[in-house]
C-alpha cells in the first residue's frame, strides 16, 4: 500500500474537529470548575449546618472528579496536535520523497490519534459518573421532604 499526499490530508478536518469537540469540553469544565469552587466557598461560610458538609464532601468529590478530567482532557488535545503534527510530518516526507519515513510518522499519528480516542472514552465515563452522583443526590433528596415527612407522620398517628 502506498501512501499519497491526500492520505494524511484526510485526517485534517477529522481531527480538527476533534479538537475543537475537546476545547469545548475543557471550557464547560473550566465553568464548571469555577462554579463549584464558587459554591464551596460560600458553603465554608456556614459550615455550621450539617447538610451544608454533606453538600461541601459532594462538592469537593466534583472537584476531584472534574481535575481528572480535565488532565484527561489535556491528554485527548495533547495527543490530538501530535496526530496532527504527524500528518504534516508524514506530508513533508512524502514530499521529500522519503516514503518509508513518511509511513512509519503516519502509523504513529494514526496511534496517536487512537490513544487521544480511548481517552476520550475514559473522560467520558468519568463523566457519567459525576452525573450519577448528581443523581443519587438528588434521589436522597426525593426520598425526604416535606410532603413526605408529613405522609409518614400522619400514617404513625
Amino acid at each position: 500500500m502506498e501512501i499519497t499526499l491526500t492520505t494524511p490530508a484526510l485526517l485534517f478536518p477529522a481531527i480538527s474537529l476533534l479538537l475543537l469537540a475537546y476545547t469545548n469540553r475543557f471550557l464547560a469544565l473550566a465553568n464548571l470548575v469555577r462554579k463549584l469552587h464558587d459554591e464551596y466557598i460560600e458553603g465554608r461560610k456556614r459550615h455550621d449546618e450539617f447538610t451544608e458538609l454533606h453538600k461541601n464532601k459532594i462538592i469537593l468529590w466534583q472537584i476531584k472528579n472534574l481535575r481528572r478530567r480535565i488532565n484527561l482532557i489535556r491528554y485527548m488535545q495533547g495527543l490530538g496536535v501530535f496526530s496532527f503534527l504527524g500528518c504534516v510530518g508524514c506530508m513533508y516526507s512524502l514530499y521529500r520523497g522519503a516514503a518509508v519515513v513518511a509511513e512509519f510518522v503516519f502509523a504513529v499519528a494514526l496511534l496517536s490519534l487512537l490513544a487521544s480516542l480511548f481517552i476520550s472514552l475514559a473522560e467520558i465515563i468519568q463523566s457519567t459518573k459525576a452525573i450519577e452522583l448528581e443523581l443519587s443526590d438528588i434521589e436522597e433528596l426525593e426520598k425526604g421532604n416535606i410532603f413526605t415527612d408529613i405522609l409518614s407522620a400522619t400514617k404513625e398517628k
